[in-house]
């Protein structure tokens, strides 16, 4: 059996721009609102969920933490739509992606340490690993694409590779 260790590096807008967003209301256009009485932060991601008159979901996906070193078994993206995730709690997570098209090589992956306070937002097609909460059980709210068409393709890697990924304090 081939082994691939993977560690996470930073989570940082220009490191994830080729997979998406980073979600965070640092750097933020912020607008005052509401008479004064509220700041909107604006435009914090591209959302894009109209392919084949899709329409948004609004959900909360509560995520059992994972123990480290994690084994990453699957891949799966979304090719009608992108796909937010905004942490409820104030726990990090891990991102593991790859880029759109072609079923990803496991030596194409790449993974992020998503410090508390902070969300990805997946782009169209974007190959990602589901859900990896850290530390305890949290809730995420999740902006999706609902609608007609088949918007979730899933790959798994063969049994011969054994991709591990570590903490993201393992990489010193």
């Amino acid at each position: 059996m081939t082994r691939l260790d993977l560690y996470p590096e930073m989570l940082s807008i220009d490191a994830f721009e080729p997979f998406g967003d980073v979600l965070t209301l640092g750097g933020a256009e912020q607008r005052i609102i509401n008479e004064g009485s509220a700041t909107r932060f604006h435009d914090l991601a591209k959302i894009d969920i109209a392919s084949d008159y899709g329409y948004p979901l609004l959900n909360v996906f509560r995520g059992q933490a994972k123990d480290i070193p994690v084994r990453i078994k699957m891949m799966e993206r979304h090719p009608l739509g992108s796909q937010a995730f905004w942490p409820l709690s104030n726990e990090p997570f891990l991102v593991v992606v790859a880029k759109p098209g072609a079923a990803p090589a496991p030596d194409a992956l790449r993974a992020f340490y998503a410090p508390p306070g902070i969300g990805v937002n997946y782009e169209k097609g974007v190959w990602h690993h589901p859900l990896l909460a850290l530390n305890k059980a949290s809730d995420f709210i999740v902006i999706d694409r609902g609608g007609d068409g088949q918007n979730l393709d899933e790959i798994s890697f063969t049994e011969d590779i054994e991709i591990l990924l570590h903490g993201f304090d393992d990489a010193s």
